[in-house]
């Protein structure tokens, strides 16, 4: 399997602080790549150089073969390098629909000229962005909450909605922020599965930090673990939630306790079931 992207010998000072201390880590076409370690390791930062958020100062970042290290977070975008955040900033008077609608503005942006005189060609185009939405709203389970408002919106169902909106972007390669940060314990089961849905609908790669460990592990196909800026350790899941030295410094207990935690899956267990993610939408009540 060939790197869709290297972050080679990344460094980042913040005055007398290293942040990043020579990090190097890649990320392979195709697979999802976990990223762990405890607070003040370093993922965010090196989320914010590999998206161009960061300038780091050493090292280099190439992308699907072409030195990006110096492109905008922009031009990051438009070659399919895409990253979300933990906290879903959604405008909360639009519904579901027209939230995904209004993503796809960066993709297939709407022409003011056109619009106003209806031509036929932008009502093609209008339909064909609707009905994008529609799919997306359908692959992300948002069906019942279409029309709803994103003020009305949980927490959790607010999350999805905000990945229906990245994925608008047709990434190749998604950076995920923790996206297990604002949803309830009980429905981070149903996350992985929905994340790996979007993996087999979309084909996108992912580079994932989450501290949800039974998540993470059931998610990456590999996983690189950070600590205080350096690189500790790679390998699969099995592999990394064995590592005595990730063990000491990031999960801080006992293999035997991570296996009771159902961090790994016995191989012949079988797994429980999980609540669905986006719960159905309560009926709304009618004044009078």
């Amino acid at each position: 399997m060939s790197a869709l992207l290297r972050a080679e010998d990344i460094g980042v000072r913040y005055g007398g602080v290293r942040a990043l201390d020579g990090v190097s880590i890649e990320v392979r076409d195709g697979e999802v790549l976990g990223l762990i370690g405890p607070n003040g390791a370093g993922k965010t930062t090196l989320f914010e150089c590999i998206a161009g958020f960061n300038r780091p100062a050493t090292g280099r970042i190439t992308f699907a073969g072409e030195d990006i290290t110096s492109a905008t977070p922009e031009q990051r975008a438009a070659r399919g390098l895409i990253r979300s955040f933990q906290d879903a900033r959604l405008f909360e008077s639009l519904t579901v629909f027209q939230t995904v609608l209004l993503a796809q503005e960066k993709r297939q942006p709407s022409r003011p000229l056109p619009n106003v005189f209806a031509l036929p060609s932008t009502r093609r185009a209008e339909r064909a962005r609707a009905e994008a939405a529609d799919a997306l709203i359908d692959t992300m389970g948002l069906g019942g909450y279409r029309d709803r408002l994103v003020s009305e919106l949980s927490t959790g169902t607010r999350r999805i909605t905000e990945l229906a909106c990245v994925l608008a972007l047709e990434p190749r390669l998604l950076l995920l922020d923790e996206p297990s940060s604002g949803i309830a314990q009980r429905e981070v089961e149903a996350l992985g599965a929905l994340l790996r849905r979007i993996k087999e609908v979309t084909g996108c790669t992912m580079l994932v930090i989450e501290h949800d460990m039974p998540l993470i592990m059931g998610l990456a196909d590999r996983i690189v673990a950070l600590d205080s800026g350096r690189f500790l350790a790679e390998g699969s899941p099995r592999q990394i939630v064995e590592h005595p030295e990730v063990v000491r410094s990031y999960l801080g207990t006992g293999t035997e306790t991570v296996h009771r935690s159902g961090t790994i899956r016995p191989r012949n267990g079988r797994a429980r079931r999980a609540r669905p993610l986006v719960a159905r939408p309560a009926a709304r009540q009618e004044t009078t």
